[in-house]
C-alpha cells in the first residue's frame, strides 16, 4: 500500500549565476507517501536538523466550493475548527499547542484552506489527537453561541482588511467585473456582510459536512520522528474518520471579456489614486502559467522593466507599481497596479501603460534578462522550503492540487525551462489588444482623477449604528455524540522534551573597532548576513527627520562603476539579495547569497558602501516615493494611532518622529545633506556583522577581511537627549477619522529599556494578560464579545526606554465597552495569578526555544541581539532560568508595579461623532481632541 517517492531539487542549478560548477550532491526533500482507506492523503518527510514537527492539514475546499447567497462559509469554518471539537474544549485548540512549546494557525483562499502547527518533537501526538478530533468529531460540539461568536470575529476582520483601509475594496470591484455572476471567484474568500449575516447554523453544518472530509485533504508530517510510531499515531488518530462525498477536483473555468469594463470607486481613506488593470488568463496547471510569472516580472520588476521606466522614471506617474500573473486553480488574471502621487490623472496612468506595452514590443528583452529572472525566482523558491513548515506547505499543496508532492520540482521547472518565445507568445495572446477590467479608485470628491470611460461601481458600506447587546439562542444542532473505537477524551502524553541545543555562537574582534559573529547552519548552501551601523535617525537633525532613511534609499541606487539597473542586474545574476533600510537606532544592511556566490555578492555590498553614485534623479524620485509615503500612511487609522501614540510617549525625544520624517522635513533635503551624513556618520567602530550558513568562522573573517581594510575611521559623536518621564495619571486622547468602521485602541506608558533586568520577566509577566492568543484581552474581546479580529499587549523596548501597551481595533460601536475592558482587566491583572496559569506560562516561554533557532534569520537575529545588547553566547539559559524561578509572589509583584492602568494614555483613533462621548465613562475626565500628526485641536 506505500509508495516510496522522492522530490529532488538541484539548488543551486541555475541559468546564469555567474558560476558554472554544478554541486555534487543534489538537494533533496525525500518523502513518502500514502492514502488510509478513508481516503486520507499522508505524506511523511524526515528532518532531523532540530527536535521539532510540521504538521500540515490541506483541505481543498476554498471560497470556490461556495454557492451564490452562501459566501464566506469555507473562511468562516476556518475559525469555527479552532473552537472546540468533541474531546477537545473550548479555546483549547491555542491553548494546548501553545503550552507544549507550539504555535498555530490556518488560512483560506479561493481554492483551499490549509491548518498548521510547529511542536517540539515530543508533543507530536497531542497534535494528532487534536487535528483528528476536528476533522471527525466537531459537529456534536457546535453550538449557537459559538457560531455567531465567530461570526462578529470574521465580520471584525473584514473591518479591519477591507473595509478600514485605503483600497480595501478593490478586489471586490475587481472580481465583480472580471467574474460573471454565478462563477466561483465573483465573490471575495471573506464572504458578503450580508451572506454572513444571515447564515444559520445549519447551512454551516451542512457545508463542514460536505467538504472536511478525510479524502478531500492532504497531511503533512514533516521533521524529526520516528516514522513507525507516527503511522501508527496516524493509523489510530484518523483511520476510523468516516469517509465524505467525493467531489472531484474543480474544472477550470476560464473567462473572457466582450469588451473592456473601466469602473470607479470614491475611496473613504485613500489619499491618492489607485488604477488596477487586470486581463483574464488561464488556470495554474495550464502549460501557459509559467511564461505568464515571468512575463509579469520583465514588464513591471525593476528599473529595466518597461512600466517602470514610462510610468515611475518618465513620466513620473507614481512612485511606484507592480505587476503579477494570478493564476489559481479555475482561472486567473494578469494584474498591474499603479499607485499614483495625488494629483495623478488615471487617464494618463492607463495610456502610459499601453506606451510601456508598445515599448515592450518595439524594444524586446534578452535572453540574459530572462535567465537573471529566473535566478531571482528560484532562490526565492528554495529560501521557501528553509523550514519544516515550508516544507510541508509545499508538499500538501502541490499533492492536494497538481496530485503528486513531485509537482513541487516539476512547476519550478516549467518556470526554469520557459524560453523567449514563450514569453511572447503569451503576451500576443492574453495582453496585446485584449480587453481588459481597469478599476479607478480615487479620493473622495476627486473624481476627476478617474480613468476616462470609467463607470460608478456600487460599493456597499456598513453604516455606523449604535451597539446592541445579543441575545444569544443557547444550544445547537441536536447532533448525537460521535462515537469512537477507543476513549479519545484521553489526552495522550506527551514525551521528554527535547533537548535544545543552542548553536555554537562565535566572535571575532576585527581591525578598527569591527565586531563579527557567526554561526555555521550547513543544511543548505546559503548563507544570510547582516551589517549593523549604529545611529539611524538619532543621528539626525532634530530639525530635518528623515536625512538616514534617503541615505539607505539612495545608496541602493547605483554604485560609482555601475548605473542603477547595472547594479540592480548584477544582483539578480547571482541569485542574491542586498537590502538597505533605516531604524530609529541604526543603518543595517541585509544580504542573502548563494554559498557560491558569498564573494562576489560581499563585493557589491563594498560598491554600496563605500562608492556610493549619489544619483540625483534617483534622488529626487526617492523624495517624491518618501512623501507619497507619508501622505498615504496619514489616511490609514492603525498608522496615525501608532503615530501619535507614539509622540504622546516620547514628546520632544528624537525617538518620537518616525524615521521616514515628515512632508515637510523630506521636502528640505538636499543630496548634500545624505552626503555628509555618510560621510561624518559611517564609522566602522559602529558597525557589528553577524553571519550564519554554510560557512566556517575562518572564512567568514576572510570574506570580510578587505572591506573592514577599506573603511575609513571617523570620530561620531551622538547627541543626547533628555527622556521624558513616563505619564502618571490617566488622560484620554481622540482623533477623530470620520466614518471609521473600525476604532484603533493603545494604551499604556514608557517603561522600561531591553537593558533592565526587570525587562524580560514583564515579557513573560505580560503572557497571561496578553502575550499570546490565549491572554486574557483577546479571550475576552475577540472570544468572548466578538469585538475584534485580535487584541494583545506587550513590552517593548531597545537601550532607551520603550512603552507597555494593549492595543486592538475594535468595531467602530464597541469601543467604549472595549477601553473599559482593557481597564478592568489590567486592573485585575494586580491580584496574584493563579498556579496553573503561572504553568501555563512557563511552558509556553521555555518549550517554544525547542524551534527558536531553526531558519537562518531566526539564529541571525538571536546573534543580532547578543551584538546590539553585548548579552552571552547563552543568554537563553539565562531568560530560562528567569522563567523557571519566577513564582506567583514574583509575577505579582512585577505586575503591581509595571502595569498601572490609572496612569496611562489611552488613545482612540476613530469615528468622533459616534464614539468621542463615551469616552469619558473611562474617569479621566474629557478626551483630548488631536488631530494625526498628535497635535491638539480647538
Amino acid at each position: 500500500m506505500l509508495k516510496r517517492m522522492s522530490i529532488i531539487g538541484l539548488l543551486t542549478a541555475f541559468i546564469l549565476t555567474g558560476c558554472n560548477e554544478r554541486p555534487k550532491t543534489p538537494f533533496k526533500i525525500d518523502y513518502e507517501k500514502y492514502e488510509l482507506e478513508n481516503g486520507l492523503t499522508v505524506i511523511l518527510h524526515e528532518d532531523k536538523s532540530d527536535p521539532i514537527v510540521g504538521v500540515a492539514i490541506q483541505y481543498h475546499v476554498g471560497s470556490n466550493r461556495e454557492t451564490p447567497g452562501r459566501t464566506g462559509f469555507a473562511h468562516l469554518f476556518e475559525h469555527m475548527l479552532f473552537q472546540e471539537s468533541q474531546h477537545v474544549g473550548q479555546d483549547q485548540f491555542f491553548k494546548k499547542i501553545q503550552n507544549v512549546g507550539g504555535t498555530l494557525n490556518g488560512g483560506t483562499n479561493n481554492d483551499g484552506t490549509v491548518y498548521y502547527e510547529v511542536v517540539p518533537n515530543n508533543a507530536l501526538e497531542t497534535v494528532l489527537w487534536m487535528e483528528a478530533d476536528r476533522m471527525g468529531w466537531l459537529l456534536s460540539t457546535v453550538t449557537q453561541a459559538a457560531f455567531e461568536n465567530q461570526q462578529e470575529v470574521v465580520q471584525n476582520e473584514k473591518r479591519q482588511r477591507v473595509d478600514n483601509r485605503p483600497y480595501g475594496h478593490s478586489n471586490y470591484v475587481m472580481i465583480k467585473n472580471m467574474y460573471p455572476e454565478g462563477h466561483p471567484y465573483n465573490w471575495t474568500v471573506i464572504g458578503e456582510l450580508e451572506d454572513l449575516q444571515n447564515a444559520t447554523l445549519e447551512d454551516v453544518v451542512s457545508f463542514y459536512e460536505n467538504w472536511y472530509g478525510p479524502n478531500n485533504a492532504t497531511m503533512v508530517i514533516a521533521g524529526d520522528f520516528k516514522k513507525a510510531q507516527v503511522k501508527q499515531w496516524v493509523e489510530k488518530y484518523f483511520g476510523e474518520i468516516k469517509r465524505g462525498p467525493d467531489h472531484g477536483d474543480p474544472e477550470p473555468q476560464l473567462v473572457t471579456l466582450s469588451e473592456t469594463k473601466k469602473v470607479y470607486h470614491e475611496d473613504n481613506f485613500a489619499r491618492s489614486p489607485r488604477l488596477t488593470m487586470a486581463f483574464p488568463t488561464v488556470d495554474q496547471m495550464h502549460f501557459d502559467a509559467a511564461a505568464l510569472e515571468l512575463l509579469s516580472q520583465l514588464l513591471g520588476d525593476g528599473k529595466k522593466a518597461p512600466l517602470y521606466k514610462v510610468i515611475v522614471e518618465e513620466k513620473k506617474l507614481a512612485p511606484n507599481l507592480y505587476s503579477y500573473s494570478g493564476t489559481q486553480e479555475i482561472a486567473g488574471t494578469f494584474n498591474i497596479i499603479v499607485d499614483g502621487f495625488p494629483t495623478t490623472n488615471l487617464t494618463d496612468a492607463e495610456n502610459a501603460i499601453h506606451e510601456a506595452f508598445a515599448r515592450f514590443e518595439s524594444d524586446g528583452f534578452s535572453a540574459e534578462d530572462l535567465d537573471r529572472l529566473k535566478a531571482k525566482y528560484e532562490t526565492g523558491f528554495y529560501q521557501g522550503i528553509s523550514s519544516v513548515l515550508g516544507k510541508g506547505f509545499q508538499l500538501a499543496y502541490y499533492n492536494e492540487y497538481y496530485g503528486s508532492p513531485d509537482a513541487v520540482a516539476a512547476e519550478l521547472q516549467k518556470v526554469l525551462d520557459v524560453n523567449m518565445s514563450d514569453v511572447k507568445r503569451v503576451y500576443e495572446k492574453y495582453i496585446k489588444g485584449q480587453n481588459y477590467v481597469l478599476s479607478s479608485f480615487v479620493p473622495k470628491g476627486k473624481v476627476d482623477l478617474v480613468a476616462d470611460g470609467s463607470t460608478l461601481f456600487p460599493v456597499v458600506e456598513e453604516k455606523i449604528v449604535k451597539n446592541v447587546a445579543k441575545e444569544t439562542t443557547e444550544g445547537g444542532l441536536d447532533v448525537a455524540k460521535i462515537p469512537s473505537t477507543f476513549d479519545r477524551s484521553i489526552e495522550p502524553t506527551d514525551g521528554p522534551q527535547p533537548r535544545v541545543s543552542i548553536p555554537r555562537i562565535w566572535k571575532q574582534e576585527m581591525d578598527k573597532g569591527v565586531s563579527l559573529y557567526g554561526a555555521k547552519h550547513d543544511e543548505l548552501p546559503l548563507i544570510s548576513l547582516g551589517i549593523n551601523i549604529k545611529g539611524g535617525m538619532l543621528l539626525d537633525d532634530p530639525n530635518q527627520i528623515g536625512v538616514a532613511n534617503l541615505v539607505t534609499d539612495i545608496m541602493m541606487e547605483g554604485t560609482a562603476n555601475k548605473t542603477p539597473v547595472e547594479l540592480e542586474e548584477a544582483i539578480e545574476s547571482l541569485g542574491s539579495s542586498i537590502r538597505m533600510y533605516t531604524s530609529k537606532q541604526s543603518i543595517g544592511i541585509e544580504v542573502s547569497t548563494l554559498k557560491r556566490n558569498l564573494d562576489a555578492t560581499l563585493a557589491l555590498v563594498e560598491e554600496i558602501l563605500f562608492e556610493p553614485r549619489w544619483d540625483e534623479k534617483e534622488f529626487e524620485r526617492l523624495k517624491r516615493q518618501t512623501i507619497e509615503g507619508i501622505k498615504r500612511s496619514a489616511a490609514v487609522p492603525s498608522s496615525i494611532a501608532s503615530k501619535v501614540y507614539t509622540k504622546l510617549n516620547y514628546g520632544n525625544h528624537i525617538l518620537a518622529n518616525h524615521a521616514m520624517g515628515t512632508v515637510a522635513s523630506v521636502e528640505s533635503i538636499g543630496i548634500e545633506d545624505v552626503k555628509s551624513y555618510v560621510n561624518s556618520n559611517f564609522a566602522p567602530h559602529l558597525a557589528t556583522i553577524s553571519i550564519v550558513g554554510d560557512i566556517s568562522r575562518s572564512d567568514a573573517i576572510k570574506a570580510f577581511k578587505g572591506m573592514v581594510e577599506r573603511w575609513e575611521e571617523r570620530d561620531v559623536t551622538f547627541p543626547e537627549y533628555d527622556m521624558p518621564e513616563p505619564n502618571t495619571e490617566g488622560k484620554v486622547y481622540f482623533v477623530d477619522v470620520p466614518g471609521a468602521k473600525q476604532s484603533e485602541i493603545r494604551i499604556g506608558y514608557l517603561s522600561l529599556p531591553r537593558t533592565h533586568p526587570d525587562f524580560y520577566a514583564n515579557s513573560v509577566m505580560n503572557m497571561k494578560l496578553g502575550g499570546n492568543f490565549s491572554g486574557d484581552v483577546n479571550l475576552v474581546l475577540r472570544e468572548e464579545k466578538g469585538f475584534t479580529y485580535g487584541a494583545r499587549t506587550g513590552f517593548s523596548g531597545s537601550k532607551f526606554a520603550g512603552t507597555f501597551t494593549a492595543s486592538s481595533g475594535v468595531r467602530s460601536n464597541t469601543t467604549e465597552e472595549s477601553v473599559n475592558i482593557f481597564k478592568d482587566l489590567m486592573t485585575k491583572y494586580s491580584e496574584p495569578i493563579a498556579e496553573e496559569d503561572l504553568a501555563f506560562t512557563k511552558n509556553v516561554t521555555l518549550k517554544s526555544n525547542a524551534r527558536r533557532f531553526e531558519t537562518l534569520n531566526a539564529l541571525r537575529g538571536m546573534i543580532s541581539n547578543i551584538a546590539t545588547y553585548d548579552l552571552p553566547f547563552d543568554y537563553i539559559n539565562d531568560q530560562e532560568e528567569i522563567v523557571r524561578e519566577m513564582t506567583v509572589e514574583s509575577h505579582n509583584a512585577l505586575a503591581r508595579k509595571y502595569i498601572r492602568p490609572n496612569e496611562m494614555i489611552y488613545l482612540i483613533v476613530g469615528d468622533g461623532a459616534t464614539q468621542l462621548e463615551g469616552m469619558k465613562s473611562l474617569g479621566f475626565g474629557d478626551p483630548i481632541l488631536l488631530d494625526a500628526e498628535g497635535n491638539p485641536v480647538e
